[in-house]
């Protein structure tokens, strides 16, 4: 996790220096360049035609009236703008609802322009995740623009459900080293020592590699549970209400009605589980379906954490997966959405047999504004991811 860390702080720093010139640059366009166009309007123009001047003052408070009447909300990653949408209903279109990641970046590399820093700063609510990819959120929130905006922070909407994130056997970790456990391994030097760190075997290179528990992450793919959805979208209802009162009745109706959707397709995951032959699923990629995993008793293997920054694996991470197969007999390797595939073909050409099948299961992390006006929702992705796991399982 260290390199991750410092990955992250020096993305934060460099944020931090364009967060700051864009509240200054946000702030100076919502006073000094607006109380320079309304001078203009009143010296200039009604100077020569005071009539024209007044229409026209006028005509620009009633746009803006009319424009303060749509509710604003903002949303950072593609389930969220879909839950709200659900929520909204028949008021969607009264409702000027944003998608900030919605050209398929990512949103561990999200970068924030001048725009989103002023759509978030002005707009009435905006709901975000909360994790360290969301470090740019803080200054954001501290610029200039409405008082009563209300955020909503999934993870902190989550409480003391949100989850740890871990390294389990197998998985190599942000320094390269190949976590293989006592169990796992007898010649492992997996201990703890006496000031309570883990220590565990560097299987690159022989010497040990500590996890100091000061460098604790969480995991932030919390939108990849049904059950954390149907909290959320409570979460979400509740403060659409307070913002709009006149059709709070409407969001919670709506809301519940999307809920039990849910509950139903949560219903479907755990009969699918329980009626499966395997309770493990291997991912030759980055993992960020802890949540879900968690949610049906499963089990995994994985290459990297839910939000590693590394591509290649290692040979013993690729040896050690192998070996998983090969031991579990699990027909098929996993990867999330727009894989490369390579380690999850390096794995299976490390098996005996070497005819595993490789599928995806989508983690909602690049959805794009395209695909959501092509029909894509939340529900559709985790049905077909239910599909998935149907075959891998």
């Amino acid at each position: 996790m260290h390199k991750l860390k410092k990955i992250y702080n020096s993305k934060s720093k460099v944020k931090k220096l364009l967060l700051s010139a864009v509240a200054a640059g946000a702030a100076f366009m919502l006073t000094a360049c607006g109380a320079g166009n309304v001078a203009g309007n009143v010296v200039g123009d009604s100077a020569e035609n005071p009539a024209a001047s007044s229409a026209e003052t006028s005509g620009n408070q009633s746009a803006q009236a009319g424009d303060k009447q749509k509710l604003q909300v903002v949303t950072t990653i593609f389930p969220e703008y879909d839950w709200v949408k659900e929520i909204l209903g028949e008021q969607a279109d009264n409702v000027e609802l944003t998608l900030l990641l919605g050209n398929g970046t990512d949103m561990h590399s999200f970068q924030p322009t001048m725009e989103d820093i002023l759509k978030v700063s002005t707009c009435d609510v905006f709901i975000y995740v909360g994790g360290e990819s969301d470090n740019w959120v803080a200054d954001a929130l501290k610029g200039a623009g409405n008082p009563d905006r209300t955020a909503i922070n999934l993870m902190e909407v989550l409480g003391d459900q949100v989850k740890e994130e871990e390294v389990v056997d197998g998985m190599q970790d942000e320094d390269g080293h190949t976590h293989v456990s006592a169990q796992e391994n007898e010649e492992s030097s997996a201990e703890t020592d006496s000031d309570g760190a883990e220590v565990h075997a560097d299987t690159t290179s022989g010497s040990a590699h500590e996890h100091d528990h000061e460098d604790l992450e969480y995991d932030e793919h919390v939108w990849l549970s049904l059950k954390n959805a149907s909290l959320f979208c409570d979460t979400i209802a509740e403060t659409l209400g307070q913002a709009d009162p006149e059709h709070a009745q409407l969001y919670q109706k709506n809301a519940d009605a999307y809920e039990e959707k849910l509950a139903v397709l949560d219903e479907e995951y755990k009969q699918t589980v329980d009626q499966s032959q395997w309770k493990t699923l291997l991912f030759a990629d980055r993992f960020p379906f802890r949540y879900l995993t968690d949610d049906y008793d499963l089990t995994y293997y994985a290459a990297f954490t839910g939000c590693s920054a590394e591509t290649d694996a290692s040979f013993e991470t690729i040896t050690f997966l192998a070996g998983k197969l090969d031991e579990l007999k699990l027909p098929v390797v996993l990867t999330i959405e727009n894989s490369d595939q390579k380690v999850a073909k390096a794995v299976i050409e490390n098996t005996k047999t070497k005819d595993q099948k490789i599928l995806s299961l989508n983690s909602m992390q690049s959805v794009t504004t395209q695909e959501v006006e092509e029909g894509t929702t939340y529900l559709s992705i985790m049905e077909n991811n239910l599909q998935v796991l149907k075959e891998a399982l």
